[in-house]
């Protein structure tokens, strides 16, 4: 197969499957991890808690497989608490390691803007803005600066080095919407979710 969507049992993935059959690309959910010694690129999609995530994960044998995968130098989308796994570690469970594949940690939506009667709400669930990186990252080539995507997030990413940080998103305060590096990349945003400006995002990384 051309992608393969690693399941690991949690959430509905099918979604994910279903967006990048529509435009056209060979992927295929899979509870295999040799499928990811023969796909040419992989994606990793997550919902709901990150250790609960990772859990997953390992528990089904796929932790070894990506990073084999990733050091062949196999393109890596992430998504939501997909790209969350990525880094090293989250604050939702401290003890819980992620796959480090990106320098940073993931942090918890926190200040000013989120205390008091009139706070923003979290998780964040709904559209917002994109601010691309200079120069634009291949994931989002043909995408307008301020396009919408949606978000269902009570965490965020912060890469160690800015430059990971491939788009951006205000809530409260600027946070990283996605993040890559090399042929590592996340989105904390739902492409599939995303209507046109998603599935371009999905489309170009399918021309990776």
């Amino acid at each position: 197969m051309e992608i393969a969507i690693i399941d690991y049992g949690i959430g509905n993935l099918r979604s994910a499957e279903k967006a990048l059959q529509f435009i056209g690309l060979d992927a295929k959910l899979t509870r295999n991890p040799a499928d990811l010694r023969t796909a040419k690129k992989i994606v990793l999609p997550g919902v709901g808690a990150f250790g609960q995530c990772v859990h997953g994960l390992r528990a089904c044998g796929f932790v070894e497989p990506v990073v084999e995968a990733v050091k062949a130098g196999k393109p890596l989308l992430g998504i939501c608490v997909g790209m969350q796994m990525l880094f090293a570690g989250s604050e939702e469970s401290p003890d819980i390691p992620g796959l480090g594949l990106l320098n940073g940690s993931v942090v918890r939506f926190r200040g000013q803007p989120f205390e008091g009667p009139d706070a923003l709400k979290i998780p964040q669930i709904g559209w917002n803005a994109l601010e691309l990186s200079t120069p634009v990252h291949p994931l989002f080539a043909g995408i307008v600066p301020g396009s919408h995507v949606y978000f269902v997030h009570s965490y965020h990413a912060q890469p160690a080095d800015g430059s990971d940080a491939l788009a951006c998103a205000d809530y409260g305060g600027r946070f990283c919407a996605s993040a890559g590096r090399g042929n590592v990349m996340g989105v904390q945003f739902h492409p599939e979710k995303s209507q046109t400006v998603g599935l371009q995002i999905l489309r170009n990384f399918g021309s990776m």
